[in-house]
């Protein structure tokens, strides 16, 4: 079941030109009424359920059908995203509510240096069919 904004909760994002929804989806489904100031998935049956809108939304408007391997039917999920972390909130069809938090940051934002360690190509190397981390081989076989 694709995604579906809850019109009552949606603010579109307090006023802004693009949407924290608009801005995290893969497929550029969601989209902003101007009018209303509200968001909506624009094209449901393309929906890839990849949950990226529901966990960005920060007044939780968005929701989506669980998968049953965690919540049986009938059941919601709702997750909140903070800086390092989701904490899920699971409802069953009985009303019994359960909470999960799953760490989703092992550093602080911002501070991988993704580059760091890595070798720096010359030209000859950019030219090559060779995956950066192959550099320093082809530098040896270069050097035999």
């Amino acid at each position: 079941m694709p995604t579906f904004v809850i019109q009552s909760k949606c603010d579109g994002c307090k006023g802004q030109d693009k949407t924290a929804c608009m801005y995290i989806c893969p497929h550029d489904l969601m989209y902003l009424d101007k009018e209303r100031m509200k968001a909506m998935n624009q094209e449901p049956e393309q929906c890839w359920e990849c949950y990226s809108c529901v966990k960005i939304c920060p007044q939780q408007a968005i929701e989506a059908r669980p998968y049953q391997d965690f919540v049986p039917m009938g059941g919601t999920s709702i997750p909140m995203r903070s800086t390092d972390s989701i904490m899920w909130t699971v409802k069953f069809r009985d009303g019994k509510v359960q909470r999960f938090k799953f760490p989703i940051r092992t550093t602080p934002e911002g501070s991988i240096n993704p580059f760091e360690g890595k070798p720096v190509p010359s030209e000859a190397e950019l030219d090559s069919p060779n995956l950066f981390t192959e550099i320093g081989k082809t530098l040896a076989k270069i050097k035999k």
